[in-house]
């Protein structure tokens, strides 16, 4: 697998499209800090780590019996074969400010609004809406 963090969103993309409450990933920390960030902003409703050692996965617990999916779009902005940065006055807004851009800065992976509060720039890893 060349790009985990794109298979990630697409099982997260898979399991919406089939109504799946809970989707199950290789655990990974960059993976989890994305995952922590969806969670903080309210597109996902819980992470949990399970296992240990190479068994170690996480479960996403996507939507609940009686809420609908809270993600409409999901999608990778930087790939392994073309990475994207930006200054933090050039960070792209995620529809009008509804959404999210996860940016890779130095001080760790943040959202669009907090890089630019910070004034951090980086690399834009994926949006979410």
């Amino acid at each position: 697998m060349t790009d985990p963090i794109a298979d990630m969103l697409t099982r997260i993309r898979n399991g919406l499209a089939v109504n799946k409450q809970t989707v199950t990933i290789p655990y990974s920390k960059l993976k989890n800090t994305i995952l922590q960030q969806f969670l903080n902003h309210g597109f996902i409703l819980g992470v949990e780590i399970q296992g240990e050692g190479i068994q170690k996965q996480i479960v996403v617990t996507l939507q609940s019996d009686t809420q609908a999916p809270r993600i409409t779009s999901l999608s990778r902005i930087s790939r392994p074969g073309q990475r994207v940065y930006a200054k933090s006055t050039k960070i792209p807004k995620s529809k009008s400010g509804r959404g999210i851009v996860l940016v890779s800065t130095s001080k760790g992976i943040v959202s669009d609004s907090e890089a630019r509060s910070q004034k951090l720039g980086g690399e834009l890893i994926c949006q979410i809406y």
